[in-house]
């Protein structure tokens, strides 16, 4: 592929993510393991033209030590569950956490938004994986889910409601 068809896909699939198909997505889909990464979950629209009334995001395993960011204007309320396993973090044990964050509020269908924690990546997680982060927005009369976690092998773009995914990279030298 020469460089000028590459940039035509490269606008097509951007076109393609702000339309009126745009998902709940991460703005930053890659992050090395071990490190303590800054999850900005980005909601384009609402749900066929009418306002979202709630995000929630679950946390899958591995993830730990969870902090979400208080929104002016939206009720913050977090789900504390057992992990699967058990994370060392700093010294601690720490043997569950924030397994799901909700916002309440309210964003008009006509505008953008960004939904942020912070979390740790833990050492036991695998570099070369995608770990995913199911993200269901409520409106006054329905939801839009993005929670479908592809298949080993399948295209994310190939299934509706793909959930948000994060791709693990190698532990690197990146300081804290």
């Amino acid at each position: 592929m020469n460089m000028k068809s590459m940039t035509s896909a490269l606008i097509l699939a951007f076109a393609g993510a702000t339309g009126a198909t745009a998902h709940a997505t991460l703005e930053v889909q890659s992050a090395a393991v071990g490190s303590t990464y800054k999850g900005v979950m980005r909601i384009g629209h609402g749900c066929k033209g009418q306002a979202t009334l709630n995000v929630s995001v679950k946390i899958p395993e591995g993830v730990i030590s969870v902090k979400p960011m208080p929104k002016a204007g939206w009720t913050l309320e977090t789900t504390i569950g057992a992990y699967s396993d058990t994370y060392d973090y700093y010294g601690k044990t720490l043997t569950e956490g924030v397994r799901e964050i909700q916002w309440s509020g309210e964003l008009s269908d006509a505008h953008y938004d960004e939904f942020v924690f912070r979390a740790k990546l833990s050492t036991k997680l695998t570099a070369g994986e995608t770990i995913y982060f199911p993200t269901v927005q409520t409106c006054a009369d329905g939801t839009a889910e993005w929670v479908n976690i592809p298949l080993d092998g399948q295209d994310p773009h190939d299934i509706d409601g793909p959930a948000p995914g994060l791709a693990l990279t190698e532990a690197g030298h990146a300081h804290h």
